[in-house]
């Protein structure tokens, strides 16, 4: 699988970069059939003390898969997003057995 990572008007970080590939990885691992990712880092001013903002489109067979999260810090950002997408896998693995199955 491809990683794109991308820092939208904020500076980059190479540990959020390891630590968001990392988890994309491990996602990886049990959808092996995973094209590519498109993550998005961006910061908005939240009176809620969120704003740290992580997107992550997904690239498989079929439509695209997407998520977002809005936390305190991107770490959580990004846990809540591969979170999302777990789920949306797992719908999409199954779907894809049943259509295996009665072909």
């Amino acid at each position: 699988m491809t990683i794109n990572i991308q820092y939208v008007k904020i500076q980059t970080s190479e540990s959020m970069s390891a630590y968001v590939t990392e988890k994309l990885q491990k996602l990886n691992k049990n959808y092996d059939w995973l094209i590519r990712a498109d993550v998005f880092f961006k910061v908005e001013n939240d009176s809620t003390e969120k704003g740290n903002i992580c997107e992550i489109e997904l690239s498989l067979p079929g439509p695209k898969i997407f998520a977002m999260s809005n936390e305190k810090n991107f770490e959580m950002a990004v846990k809540e997003t591969i979170s999302d997408l777990n789920i949306q896998l797992k719908k999409r693995k199954a779907r894809f057995t049943k259509q295996r199955i009665s072909s």
